[in-house]
């Protein structure tokens, strides 16, 4: 019936002569188009009603942008108000970014997951055909999801995001070192360093710039009380540097105070190998450091004041200096040095000595260029990631060999270090034959070291060729009729009390001599021949534990391990669900997993 009276009274009226919705003034109509109860669909289907309505919806207009704020907000930010923007093509290029996005994401799965993704495995990311933000857009989408569910997409979202954000600081990393010098700040080379290891981070230029230009201001304000008509005192002093050896002591007796004495800045000294000393963004947050992490802050905030303060990469101990005598002179004793770890201490030569126990030569108290900061910033780094044996340290001493490497791509040691860590780790056995190709060119003299590598990963190779598919284990099989649990259990640890989830089963120890003899196995009372469980451990690590040394989890909760999304899709509250690919290597298991969960939880609640 509405339709019928519609009809005649036109488009534009209502039933009776009254006013319609295309008579609304045109402010009025857009807010009630903008409305977001409406989608865009809805709005595309009003704007082929009636030429009205087709103006009030216009691509560059007030509703097609609020449409895409309302669904995409924190892309706002790569437009200004002068843009003149077509709202419906960039709606209609972020939703096919976002579908483009979660086909790759859900084939990444089915892929990979029997080996790590290899380096050609994120080939189709690289050419896609949309904006970068909009697929970065959607993989944050996807990880911000609520609830338990969707942890496979999680996982490989996860993966892909971090390879596109560091491909990008790579490209930035590598703009900036090929500036002028003088060009080349200490804190964006810091922050660069920082996002590249912390690539899902929220860490930018602009936003740790912010905080330093805060702790100057509360430097400008004790200044201001010893002494007002001090030069630093004005907003824009940092454009020229003090001359007056006096002044600067002012500046750095008040940066002192402020940074020392106020805000509790310090050197880390109980847990001075912590990677989070070497993040310039943590280093604000924590307000702790190592040396050379506090140099560059202490440094930074000194040159805003009108100080000119140079880097000094002292053995051990990363350190300021001050010149005291003529600008550029060579001669060490013309310079005051600075601890910044050590509450900006203020040393002689010889007390830079007692400092670290030992004589250094003259050429050790001389200035350092930005890309030699960033070096020794990288080599701490690098140093760290070699101190454990645990996936955290792995991808440490992964990202930063690239950091490195972009820095000084045929440096020998490092490739090399580079191509061991590939083949230990099993993984991109193909880019390590390139990278053991590329030292045989730069050095000859390493063939013995390459001829091994290159003869163990052709090894790896065939092997991965020559595999068959997936093993798949059915538990009706009489071999396995001595498995008690199955995937997806939360587990406990009846030895260590640590609590995991089941990912795989063997029905007796597959592992080889060495490593039964180590973990001491033969003194079980059932030895190697008894099943062994595949878990994923709280604490980030996966074992291979005994079935006597398993119990149910009283108590089941989720497992934070970063390979959770890996093997399982959700998280039910009870137990994990495996996800496609490892329930086609264990089809069985969900029915028992399931009955379990029914059988132990329900009759404890009653």
């Amino acid at each position: 019936m509405a339709a019928e009276a519609a009809g005649p009274a036109g488009p534009g009226t209502g039933s009776g002569g009254g006013t319609g919705l295309t008579d609304l003034p045109g402010e009025l109509l857009e807010l009630i188009l903008c409305c977001d109860v409406l989608g865009a669909a809805d709005i595309g289907r009003v704007s082929c009603t009636c030429r009205r309505l087709r103006e009030a919806c216009q691509p560059r207009g007030k509703v097609w942008r609020e449409r895409f704020r309302l669904r995409w907000p924190s892309l706002l930010k790569y437009y200004s108000h002068s843009d003149s923007v077509s709202w419906l093509e960039e709606y209609k290029a972020r939703h096919n970014a976002g579908l483009e996005a979660q086909r790759i994401v859900a084939s990444f799965s089915k892929r990979f997951f029997s080996e790590h993704v290899p380096c050609d495995g994120f080939s189709d990311i690289e050419t896609l055909g949309c904006p970068s933000h909009f697929f970065e857009d959607e993989l944050m989408c996807i990880l911000n999801m609520e609830g338990r569910k969707g942890l496979t997409w999680k996982y490989y979202a996860k993966k892909i995001l971090y390879f596109l954000r560091q491909q990008n600081i790579l490209k930035n990393l590598k703009e900036y070192l090929q500036r002028p010098t003088e060009r080349q700040s200490f804190l964006e080379g810091a922050v660069l360093i920082d996002q590249y290891c912390n690539p899902l981070s929220d860490i930018c230029l602009k936003s740790v710039q912010a905080q330093v230009d805060d702790i100057t201001d509360k430097v400008r304000k004790v200044l201001r009380t010893k002494n007002p008509r001090h030069p630093s005192v004005a907003s824009k002093a940092g454009e020229v540097l003090i001359p007056e050896v006096e002044l600067q002591r002012q500046v750095l007796d008040a940066m002192n105070c402020v940074l020392y004495e106020q805000l509790k800045y310090k050197g880390n000294e109980l847990d001075y190998y912590n990677s989070l000393n070497s993040y310039i963004h943590q280093v604000l947050i924590r307000r702790t450091g190592i040396p050379i992490s506090l140099s560059v802050l202490y440094l930074t905030i000194a040159r805003q004041l009108g100080v000119k303060l140079e880097p000094v990469n002292f053995p051990s101990h990363f350190l300021l200096r001050w010149c005291q005598g003529k600008e550029g002179s060579t001669d060490i004793f013309d310079y005051t040095y600075i601890d910044a770890f050590g509450k900006g201490k203020q040393l002689t030569v010889k007390e830079c000595e007692y400092l670290i126990g030992h004589h250094v030569t003259e050429e050790f108290y001389g200035v350092v260029t930005s890309k030699e900061v960033l070096q020794r910033m990288v080599g701490n780094l690098l140093n760290l990631g070699k101190r454990e044996s645990t996936d955290q340290s792995y991808q440490l001493l992964r990202d930063s060999l690239d950091l490195y490497l972009a820095m000084y791509p045929d440096n020998v040691q490092h490739l090399m270090l580079q191509a061991r860590l590939y083949f230990h780790l099993g993984i991109w056995p193909e880019k390590v034959l390139d990278i053991l190709q590329h030292i045989q060119a730069l050095d000859p003299s390493q063939h013995g070291a390459v001829g091994y590598l290159v003869q163990h990963t052709l090894e790896h190779i065939e092997r991965r060729k020559e595999e068959l598919g997936p093993e798949v284990k059915h538990r009706s099989d009489e071999k396995h009729k001595e498995v008690c649990f199955s995937i997806g259990l939360i587990m406990k640890h009846k030895r260590y009390g640590y609590n995991c989830v089941i990912y795989g089963w063997d029905p007796a120890c597959m592992m080889g001599h060495e490593w039964i003899r180590n973990m001491n196995v033969h003194s079980l009372p059932h030895g190697p021949h008894q099943p062994f469980y595949n878990v994923l451990v709280e604490d980030g690590s996966c074992r291979y534990a005994a079935q006597e040394n398993l119990e149910y989890n009283s108590e089941p909760r989720e497992i934070p391990h970063p390979d959770i999304g890996r093997y399982f899709s959700e998280f039910t509250g009870l137990h994990y669900l495996a996800n496609t690919e490892l329930e086609i290597r264990y089809p069985e298991d969900l029915e028992l997993t399931r009955a379990t969960v029914q059988k132990i939880y329900s009759s404890g609640k009653e």
